[in-house]
C-alpha cells in the first residue's frame, strides 16, 4: 500500500499533546481496552521494589563521566536507554534520587554530539536510542543545552533517511541501505522528537513506514533487510508493531498482521537479543491489545523478578548495563510515566 496523510501521525506539542491524543483515542477502544483498564493500576510493591533495586546498580556502578565501563556494551545508545530507565518510575528528574546520573548520563551524551552535524555516535544504533533520551528528557530536566541538542540530533536522522532511498536507516549516517533493526531505534526516536513539540514532517514516518512494509513477508514477519531474507523475528517483528502503533496506524496490514505473528510466536525467538526483544516487545503488546500486555506482562514481571541478581542487575550477552536498562524498560509500561509510553 502507499501511506497518504490520514491525520494518524502523533501531533507536536509535548505532555499536552499526547494526553489530549489519548483521551480522543479512547472512544474508539473497545471495552476490554478502554482508558480505565491501561490506566490507573497500582504498581505491585515487589515490582516496584525490584526495579528501584535495578536503578540502584546503575547509580551505583555510572562512572563520573556517565558511562558504565566494565558492564558489557556501552556508548551513547546504552546510556540512553540507562536514563531513559531512570526517567520511567517518574522520581524528579532534577532533585529525585536518581538526579545525579540521570544528569551524568545526559551530560555524557551531549558530549559525544557532533558539533558539526549533530551525529551521536559511534552507530545509528546509538545515535538513535541517545536521541530517544534526549526527547524524553526535553522539558522533563533542567537542562537548557537539551533543546537545541535534540533539534541537531532530530535533523540527523531526516539528513540521513533522505540520502538513503529505501526510506530507512543503517548502521552510518551516509548509508544507502536500511535494516528494520536500525530504522526502529530512528522512527521512536522521531515520534518522541514530535511529541516534544519539535516538527518533523509526516513524509519522513511515510517513507519509514512503507520500508517496513516493503521488509513484511507473506506470512507477517518482518525480514531484516527485505521481506526475502530469511523471514522474522521476536524482536524485527515487536519493533515493527511498535513504530507503526506509534505512528498510529493500527488498522494497518503492518500492524495487524505482524502482531498475530508476535502473539502466537510468544517468547520463544527472543534468543542471543532476548532483552533486546522484552524492550519492544513491551510496547508492542501494551500499544496492540490490553488482555495480551496482561498476559505478557505478568509473565516478563514474574520472570525477570525470579533472574534479577542480588546486585540489582539483569546479565547477558550484552552486558549488565544495557540488559539491565532494557529489563527496565520493559517493566517501566507499568509506571506509564514516560510520554513515549503513553497509549
Amino acid at each position: 500500500m502507499r501511506w497518504t496523510p490520514r491525520d494518524k501521525i502523533a501531533p507536536s506539542g509535548g505532555i499536552a499533546a499526547i494526553a489530549a491524543a489519548a483521551i480522543l483515542w479512547a472512544p474508539n477502544l473497545s471495552p476490554a481496552q478502554g482508558w480505565g483498564a491501561i490506566h490507573g493500576d497500582p504498581v505491585p510493591a515487589e515490582l516496584d521494589a525490584a526495579y528501584v533495586r535495578g536503578l540502584q546498580f546503575l547509580a551505583r556502578t555510572q562512572s563520573p563521566e556517565g558511562t558504565w565501563p566494565g558492564q558489557g556494551e556501552t556508548g551513547p545508545g546504552v546510556v540512553g536507554l540507562a536514563v531513559l530507565a531512570m526517567l520511567a518510575r517518574g522520581d524528579d528528574p532534577d532533585a529525585g534520587p536518581w538526579a545525579v546520573p540521570i544528569r551524568r548520563g545526559l551530560n555524557y551524551i551531549l558530549t559525544q554530539q557532533r558539533t558539526d552535524n549533530g551525529y551521536i555516535g559511534p552507530s545509528m544504533y546509538h545515535h538513535g536510542f541517545a536521541t530517544l533520551a534526549l526527547a524524553e528528557a526535553y522539558g522533563a530536566v533542567d537542562d537548557r543545552r537539551l533543546g537545541p541538542a535534540l533539534k541537531r540530533a532530530a535533523d540527523l536522522i531526516l539528513a540521513s533517511q533522505a540520502l538513503n532511498p529505501t526510506g530507512g536507516w543503517r548502521y552510518s549516517p551516509d548509508a544507502r541501505d536500511a535494516d528494520t533493526t536500525v530504522s526502529g531505534a530512528q522512527i521512536v526516536a522521531l515520534l518522541a522528537v514530535r511529541n516534544a513539540g519539535i516538527a518533523v514532517p509526516d513524509v519522513a514516518i511515510w517513507r519509514a513506514l512503507e520500508f517496513y512494509e516493503q521488509c513484511q513477508t507473506a506470512d507477517g514477519q518482518i525480514g531484516y533487510t527485505s521481506g526475502a531474507d530469511g523471514g522474522g523475528s521476536g524482536a524485527r517483528n515487536a519493533i515493527a508493531v511498535t513504530v507503526a502503533a506509534l505512528a498510529r496506524e493500527r488498522s494497518s496490514k503492518l500492524f495487524r498482521r505482524t502482531f498475530e505473528v508476535l502473539r502466537e510466536r510468544g517468547d520463544q525467538d527472543g534468543g542471543g537479543y532476548f532483552f533486546y526483544y522484552l524492550y519492544y516487545a513491551a510496547q508492542a503488546f501494551f500499544h496492540a491489545d490490553t488482555a495480551a500486555w496482561r498476559e505478557w506482562n505478568a509473565r516478563n514481571v514474574a520472570r525477570l523478578l525470579e533472574v534479577q541478581s542480588a546486585d540489582g542487575s539483569w546479565s547477558g550477552p550484552h552486558g549488565r548495563a544495557f540488559c539491565t536498562s532494557a529489563a527496565l524498560l520493559s517493566l517501566a509500561l507499568n509506571y506509564r510515566y514516560l510520554p513515549i509510553y503513553e497509549r
